[in-house]
């Protein structure tokens, strides 16, 4: 990789991004192949929103590559207001060898990179989740044995999620589809540019449309952490746009069902779908271990 932090997918290359998928890909077949990655490394984990799928996966991700992981919880640190993200990562930078932060607000990550001398790692921020992305393309490479040239219908909240696939469909060729309410649309900047880069990024208002012949669906929870003020205002816009079995029967018969999890169960997706023959929701979720481990692999420079 060019850079020696990972802040979003718009960062990689298209050669990169694959790269990534096929030694994810590989770690998954050998999980202990690059046992030396990470050997005599520490890891801290800065998260100021709880987790289960990030903080586990990295945690056995690092274990795996031979390193040791540091959790940092919102308590113990305060990023931002009991101390100026820049001045976290100049002390952080001194005690171990890359941070993974997950954080509220995007500015955060970015001020700890810019501070720091070890790797940054974007675990999560409200503008960007590229960690997510590398886990779900891995699993969408394993369904049809290609990315390139598959149609991936995106329905509810343009969020961090949806971005992230703005940012990786011109890289990896596949066409996106977004289907969101009206005022809860993906940034306009990021779709103007993933356009720019000849991807092929369509955002509309209608599911079906959407979904109509795609291979892929993928859904959201309708609100995130720190958005709990807007969930009864949202709940009165976002239900037209529930992944469920009539909206999947307009997909393709061979089409698959990913949400990133935490799920609210019948809100924006049934349990019928959910945990259907055509879910692949917990592959996907497993996927974040070995992604991961590939992504950290490659900043630390480690024989795969």
């Amino acid at each position: 990789m060019r850079a020696k932090d990972f802040l979003a997918i718009e960062q990689l290359t298209a050669g990169e991004l694959a790269s990534l998928i096929e030694r994810a890909a590989q770690l998954k077949q050998r999980p202990f192949s690059a046992s030396t990655s990470l050997a005599n490394r520490t890891i801290a984990l800065l998260f100021q929103k709880p987790s289960l799928r990030t903080r586990v996966s990295f945690e056995v991700g690092i274990q795996h590559l031979g390193g040791h992981c540091m959790y940092l919880s919102p308590a113990e640190v305060g990023l931002g207001e009991r101390e100026a993200a820049a001045d976290v990562g100049r002390v952080l930078s001194r005690y171990v060898d890359g941070l993974v932060a997950r954080t509220y607000f995007h500015s955060d990550v970015e001020a700890l990179a810019a501070a720091s001398s070890v790797p940054v790692i974007n675990g999560l921020s409200d503008r960007s989740h590229p960690c997510q992305i590398l886990a779900d393309l891995l699993t969408v490479h394993e369904r049809f044995g290609r990315i390139e040239g598959l149609t991936i219908a995106y329905v509810g909240d343009g969020n961090n999620v949806t971005r992230s696939f703005i940012e990786a469909a011109p890289l990896a060729g596949f066409q996106l589809r977004v289907a969101c309410p009206e005022r809860y649309e993906p940034d306009p900047e990021a779709v103007a540019a993933a356009r720019l880069a000849d991807g092929d990024v369509e955002v509309g208002h209608d599911p079906v449309a959407a979904v109509r012949g795609a291979d892929v669906i993928y859904t959201d929870a309708w609100f995130s952490m720190g958005q709990e003020a807007e969930r009864e205002a949202r709940a009165a816009v976002f239900p037209p746009f529930r992944v469920d079995e009539k909206l999947l029967s307009h997909a393709s018969d061979h089409a698959i069902v990913m949400h990133c999890l935490p799920a609210h169960r019948g809100e924006e997706i049934t349990e019928a779908v959910l945990d259907g023959p055509h879910s692949v929701v917990f592959d996907q979720a497993e996927n974040r271990l070995h992604a991961q481990k590939a992504l950290l692999a490659e900043l630390f420079g480690g024989a795969g």
